[in-house]
């Protein structure tokens, strides 16, 4: 150690080694930071800058190396030998671009210790090469444990700048390069003072140049590195210059405000945009104008309509929310317009401020919300003009078909049998078209429901064939029904739908098919999404289809062709209704056909299977021999049509009957007497049917009186008015028009089973 500050303190002059050092850190700081730039850069301009880099840092260290060697002072004339300086000088430039590399490849902390320890290594050759192109008074030896000591702790700085402090950023590189500059230091001072000088005994015949001719080598390198250290600066600045510039650029480009505030919430930098916005603020925005000031400004020129009458209220309000940068605020200024505002704080601390102009934003939701409004308006118009619709055309069907029944209990001719067939099945498809025209209707509004009651699919398909079986053997057709074991079950759903789209499609291809057969069968269907399905399968040897009208088959109003039209009649509506019903199922309804070669519909639906449900309790029947008891009825119906039709139907039945015209007389006769069941209508002057309902179960109520069964026997037949009528105490619904089997069914039996119910 004592050689070593005597080395430093004495035979080294410290102006030389203070411009040495600051050689080497200004030298490898500035390699270091053409580095960074190289890892930014590709092919040729990588290359290069990799190149300089490493030229650069060799360059620094070599000069570093010589201008401590002008220091030194041995006492007599210092000649430099030519090659062995030279041959130094290649090893610094060598072993620093062989560094250079290493970093290049992988910049992880193993890759750059690596480099450091080969920079090191080059840097340890050319020193002691260097320094064997020394000519003093005598040729020159080293101590070797004082050399092994330079060459081990240079390695050590070196390897521990490298791997653990070399990083992006001006600070870890002027460290790493001024650990560099005390790895060469070490290096250069204890190798120095291990230095053994012998008496020369020969002439040194070897090309040498002299010490102002070498200090004149070294103002050169030194200004080729100041020179490079300058041109590197100032591309860093006029990159960073430039970057700034086209950020501004970006900034201004912008169709939204933007504005950067500092951490104590003053403004630092914003684009035109954020002046355009609220230009009554524009001469107030200057660096350095904190957000507070900007607000208060804004309430003193009145320009926030909804701080109008509580200023202080909402300027607390609107800092508190800055400063918790919680939401993004919606602002409506005095001209009318809109600003939305968001804050988004930085990782430094400050604020990064949006607004944007929402005002067509909000004057398109006012827009779309008055078009809704519309909409609504008029899908409500349009319900209650299919409601009314469906009550004023049921009600003279009704009739139509209710004298129709009534008269067919009556001796007639064989002409007139026909006659009376004709106006049957004429009132019945009128009562299908209704029915089809107002399911569509609440389909595409989404007010039909669906159902999930327990039912046994074996049972109702058959039913929904059956309705067809006798039609297609008067048309001499095969009809089969196939209901697979595993299929004929309890199962959860809507059974109304599930016939109504059975029967919609078997009717279909009984009137399409001419010979041959028509067939339904019912089996488990394959997995969809790991759960089980129901496949129906009705096929046909009709007429067929080719494939473009199998593509708007589905649509509403379609069947195959006009000719088809004209032939076979029908609305075109069925398919549609059923195809959309199948999809609100969960399942699809699709078909195969050919032209000629009768066609195949297959609807698949999920298959939730059920438990069959508890038997229900038995109803309490007459005693065989017994001639039946009169049953009191009363009905309700503004309509004179719709009462002599019940007439007509009842007289069949020992029935009493007494008929009032609304509902405030159906009340006044239920305190008056005691019916066994009430038949009334819905929609009546005076009092409506809803009411006198609701009026009579009040009255039962109070009276302690039983429960006297009331059917809504109405032409108000939509799913709300079902719901209504069950609100208000009815025990059923039956919409007009009516089978007369089924009103004489009710009338016979609701009365014994509200029996059995009380006496059970």
């Amino acid at each position: 150690m004592d050689h070593i500050l005597f080395s430093i303190t004495t035979e080294h002059d410290p102006r030389w080694l203070l411009a040495a050092a600051l050689i080497c850190v200004l030298g490898l700081s500035t390699a270091m930071q053409l580095l960074g730039v190289a890892r930014e850069q590709t092919g040729t301009r990588r290359r290069n800058t990799t190149m300089l880099a490493a030229f650069i840092s060799g360059l620094a260290v070599f000069t570093t190396h010589f201008v401590a060697l002008h220091g030194y002072q041995p006492g007599h004339e210092i000649r430099y030998a030519v090659w062995p300086t030279v041959g130094s000088f290649v090893l610094a430039l060598g072993s620093f671009g062989l560094a250079a590399g290493i970093v290049m490849v992988r910049p992880n902390r193993l890759y750059r210790g690596l480099a450091a320890l080969v920079a090191l290594a080059g840097v340890s050759g050319m020193h002691f090469a260097g320094i064997a192109g020394l000519r003093l008074a005598g040729s020159i030896g080293w101590q070797p444990g004082l050399a092994a000591l330079a060459i081990g702790g240079a390695l050590t700085i070196a390897m521990v700048c490298g791997g653990l402090i070399y990083g992006p950023g001006l600070l870890r590189r002027v460290l790493t390069a001024s650990g560099g500059a005390l790895a060469i230091a070490f290096l250069h001072f204890t190798a120095m003072s291990g230095i053994v000088v012998t008496p020369r005994v020969q002439v040194d015949t070897a090309l040498t140049v002299s010490g102002v001719v070498m200090t004149g080598v070294i103002v050169a390198m030194v200004a080729a590195i100041v020179g490079v250290t300058a041109f590197v600066g100032w591309m860093s600045w006029a990159s960073q210059s430039g970057a700034l510039r086209r950020l501004r650029e970006a900034m201004d480009a912008m169709p939204d405000g933007m504005a950067y505030y500092d951490a104590e919430d003053r403004l630092v930098l914003w684009n035109q945009r954020y002046e355009e916005l609220v230009p009554e603020l524009s001469p107030a925005l200057r660096v350095g104008v904190t957000f507070r000031e900007i607000i208060e400004l804004g309430l003193a020129q009145d320009i926030y309509s909804d701080a109008r009458g509580r200023q202080a209220e909402w300027f607390q309000d609107r800092i508190e929310s800055r400063q918790a940068l919680t939401t993004t605020r919606e602002q409506q200024l005095a001209d009318g317009r809109w600003i939305r505002g968001s804050d988004r704080r930085t990782a430094a601390g400050g604020i990064v401020t949006v607004c944007t102009d929402i005002t067509d934003l909000k004057n398109d939701a006012r827009a779309l919300a008055e078009a809704r409004d519309v909409a609504e308006s008029a899908s409500s118009a349009k319900s209650q003009f299919l409601a009314n619709m469906s009550h004023e055309i049921r009600t003279p069907l009704n009739g139509v078909i209710g004298v129709a029944q009534a008269l067919a209990k009556t001796p007639l001719s064989a002409q007139q049998e026909e006659m009376l067939e004709l106006i049957h099945s004429s009132g019945q498809t009128l009562q299908v078209l209704l029915s089809d025209i107002l399911d569509l209707a609440r389909v595409e509004s989404g007010r039909l429901e669906l159902a999930s009651d327990v039912f046994h699919l074996g049972r109702a398909v058959r039913e929904a064939a059956q309705l067809y079986e006798t039609s297609a053997e008067a048309k001499g057709l095969q009809f089969f029904v196939e209901v697979a074991p595993e299929a004929d079950r309890w199962i959860t759903g809507d059974v109304v739908r599930v016939k109504q789209i059975l029967t919609n499609l078997v009717s279909n291809a009984v009137k399409f098919t001419g010979t041959g057969f028509v067939s339904l069968t019912a089996a488990p269907g394959p997995e969809r999404a790991g759960s089980p399905t129901l496949r129906f399968s009705i096929e046909d040897t009709g007429i067929g289809f080719d494939s473009d009208t199998r593509e708007r088959l589905f649509s509403r109003f379609e069947q195959a062709d006009g000719a088809i039209t004209r032939r076979f009649g029908g609305s075109g509506l069925g398919l549609a209704i059923s195809r959309q019903l199948a999809e609100m199922m969960g399942g699809d309804l699709d078909c195969e056909s050919e032209p000629g070669g009768g066609s195949a519909f297959i609807l698949t639906i999920p298959f939730n299977a059920a438990e069959a449900p508890a038997a229900a309790p038995g109803v309490v029947a007459q005693a065989t021999g017994e001639e039946p008891a009169t049953i009191r009825v009363l009905l309700a119906d503004d309509h004179p049509v719709n009462r002599k039709v019940v007439e007509m139907i009842l007289a069949q039945a020992n029935v009493d009957l007494t008929s009032v015209e609304n509902g405030a007389e159906a009340v006044q006769a239920c305190r008056d007497g005691d019916f066994d069941i009430v038949l009334m209508d819905m929609q009546m002057p005076v009092m409506d049917g809803l009411t006198a309902t609701r009026e009579i179960r009040l009255n039962e109520a109070a009276m302690g009186l039983g429960r006297t069964p009331i059917v809504m026997l109405t032409a108000n037949a939509l799913a709300e008015h079902i719901a209504s009528a069950e609100a208000a105490g009815a025990d059923r619904h039956l919409a007009k028009p009516f089978d007369a089997a089924e009103l004489l069914d009710l009338v016979a039996t609701m009365p014994h089973a509200a029996a059995a119910t009380l006496a059970a």
